[in-house]
């Protein structure tokens, strides 16, 4: 488990320490705020758009070989960031992180999901669900602290090296992993795979780079070549799951979408994962009041610890709740947004936002492991990798989505009313977002889990 929550915790976390050290890695290589969002962008479109490809990967040719490579490409992609002389190396190493990032992270729910049964698998996914969550937070804070701190006088650059350590420990102990990997005889679905990266990357690519050059045109352009390549897509993998294609399995079968209680825990998860917004405004009000990076990465804390003791309680709470752990951590969230709301309304900084905060982070220390358990576990083991890409996937472009959308809104009402009416209008909004996955989440409980059958319809 130490093994696999390694390999969890690198990707997001390198999504978010950047944060921070974005105006220190801008004064020391140069390219102005432009090379601050292709930092950012770069990363996070390669990551997301290749996630589903990198389970399916790991389902035929191995789970633990695919952990091992991508575990390896992103300490050298993390070491080739740590040491970049000029902006384009930096931005190389970026896109060659995501693209390792997406190899490595599915493994790791995918294994849990193969290889544990009963109370052990819930166990495990509440580690891994911790793990996910707390890296935003970590991201955040850490980020703040290896800047301010200078380490060894590396600056920005400790940011990427910390990974290295992470990584040499996940290699040593990826000695004791075990892999009860039974496929191989399918052929990767080659075409699917690049129809389904070209139409995610339509819709990932404006969203996270269209905000910052003011929704330029070809950002709508590659939005509605998405939609037609994704439809494509969609058609070809259909005729792959009915049996046309020989050995080619279908990269994404249509039915593993369509199987009951899926696609409502799909959503459930995309709409919970609109609070990834909530770390972005509250990164811009913190420097807007004048709040130092160091005293918005302790502001933020309360949070992480929330989130660190929200899955510690879960075996506790499921003899009192049951399966509906999900909805309660969730109407936690949307208590603790509506709070930390009426404070800063009322108050604007202030200390007594530390509750809410920590409220937040215990609601969703409590939904996150449940709602991967509940999305998982609606499709067979032999899909363990489809199913971890799915929810990963899931989770980045819903952040990718959040981030523009909501983060849009931030700065829309910050010009016309100010920071402390943006930030309070956004925590209402995804309070109610919240709400709403509470609601899914509770639909997708009462449909029976596919432990049992053996294959994913063909749909």
């Amino acid at each position: 488990m130490a093994t696999l929550l390694a390999g969890t915790l690198l990707p997001p976390l390198d999504f978010f320490i950047v944060n921070l050290a974005i105006p220190s890695i801008q004064d020391d290589l140069g390219g102005g705020d432009i090379l601050g969002q292709q930092i950012v962008a770069g990363y996070a479109a390669t990551y997301a758009v290749t996630l589903t490809l990198g389970g399916r990967l790991g389902d035929l040719y191995g789970r633990r070989r695919a952990f091992l490579i991508g575990l390896l490409g992103f300490a050298f992609a993390s070491l080739l960031c740590g040491s970049a002389g000029e902006p384009w190396l930096l931005l190389a190493g970026r896109v060659l992180q995501g693209l390792t990032a997406a190899l490595m992270a599915p493994q790791s729910l995918a294994l849990i999901r193969a290889s544990l049964d009963g109370r052990d698998q819930t166990v495990a996914l509440g580690f891994h669900g911790a793990t996910l969550g707390l890296a935003a937070v970590i991201g955040q804070s850490l980020g703040g602290l290896l800047v301010t701190a200078d380490v060894w006088g590396l600056g920005w650059r400790a940011i990427f090296l910390i990974n290295l350590p992470v990584a040499a420990l996940g290699l040593l102990g990826s000695l004791f992993l075990r892999d009860p990997h039974t496929r191989g005889a399918e052929r990767l679905d080659w075409i699917g795979a690049i129809l389904l990266f070209a139409g995610l990357a339509g819709i990932v690519i404006p969203l996270v780079e269209g905000r910052a050059l003011d929704w330029p045109w070809w950002c709508f352009v590659l939005v509605a070549a998405a939609v037609i390549l994704l439809r494509g897509f969609w058609r070809y993998e259909s005729s792959l799951g009915s049996g046309r294609r020989g050995r080619v399995m279908a990269l994404v079968p249509p039915g593993a979408i369509i199987a009951p209680g899926v696609r409502i825990a799909l959503v459930s998860v995309a709409l919970f994962y609109s609070i990834a917004a909530f770390f972005l405004v509250f990164s811009e009000h913190e420097q807007t009041v004048g709040r130092t990076p160091l005293q918005a990465s302790l502001d933020i804390l309360p949070l992480g610890i929330g989130f660190l003791i929200g899955p510690l309680t879960v075996s506790y709470l499921v003899r009192v709740m049951g399966r509906r752990i999900a909805a309660l951590g969730l109407c936690l969230e949307t208590i603790g947004f509506l709070a930390f709301a009426g404070l800063v309304a009322a108050f604007d900084h202030t200390a007594w936002t530390a509750a809410p905060l920590a409220l937040i982070g215990f609601g969703q220390g409590l939904a996150l492991p449940s709602l991967i358990r509940i999305t998982v576990t609606h499709l067979p083991r032999a899909f363990a990798g489809l199913a971890s890409g799915l929810v990963n996937a899931t989770l980045q472009i819903s952040a990718a989505l959040s981030v523009a959308i909501i983060g849009g809104l931030f700065y829309t009402f910050a010009d016309a009313y100010g920071s402390t009416a943006a930030i309070t209008a956004v925590s209402l909004l995804i309070a109610a977002l919240l709400f709403g996955s509470a609601l899914l989440s509770l639909r997708a409980e009462r449909v029976s889990s596919a432990d049992m059958p053996s294959k994913v319809p063909a749909g």
